[in-house]
């Protein structure tokens, strides 16, 4: 590690959080895809080091302690099966990722908020079956009216998905940033191109 490098950490605490590692469950597949199930550099280290995970890919960057130096992992897999979450939990992330982040009014991307399909003032309630992601100007000719009454239609109808159904947004809509080892490992069920 260079002396630059040092003193940027030094300066940067936040750039540690720049290395951060991709979780695979015992089968080789994420923990979750939405969000992406990653874990802070120093969780991957502490989870080798209490020996709940092997490390199969790393970073090119070394963290040093008084007795040894450690390359942080990028990619670790559990040693034990964790059960996967059947139910999906009604955030606003899960909303606009299961409306695919359009507005379900006229299909606008960005700069999205929710609706009640049946208006709060007229006793609708905030489910996964009464509630869109729709664009502020969908949302705003709405207002506290009935679909009918301002001439609107849902793309899709509004239901609560299933976890594999969030499972397969979720691999359509990746974070940001993928670092190069955890493509193999975020992909790997995908068809291959013939």
């Amino acid at each position: 590690m260079d002396g630059d490098f040092r003193t940027q950490f030094v300066r940067d605490p936040a750039a540690l959080k720049h290395f951060p590692a991709l979780v695979l469950n015992a089968d080789f597949r994420p923990l979750s895809y939405y969000p992406l199930s990653l874990w802070p550099w120093q969780d991957a280290i502490k989870a080798a080091f209490l020996d709940r995970v092997q490390i199969l890919a790393e970073y090119e960057q070394v963290v040093r302690s008084q007795r040894a130096e450690i390359r942080i992992p990028s990619v670790v897999v559990l040693k034990e099966f964790v059960k996967p979450q059947k139910r999906v939990a009604f955030t606003r992330f899960n909303l606009f990722l299961r409306d695919e982040f359009c507005c379900q009014y006229c299909g606008a991307k960005g700069d999205l908020t929710f609706d009640h399909i049946t208006p709060r003032s007229r006793g609708g309630v905030t489910s996964w079956e009464n509630v869109v992601a729709a664009c502020s100007p969908c949302n705003l000719k709405k207002g506290d009216k009935s679909l009918r009454q301002v001439g609107l239609h849902l793309r899709r109808p509004a239901v609560a998905p299933t976890a594999q159904e969030m499972q397969a947004h979720g691999r359509r809509f990746p974070p940001n940033h993928l670092h190069q080892s955890w493509i193999d490992y975020l992909y790997w069920d995908a068809e291959l191109e013939a």
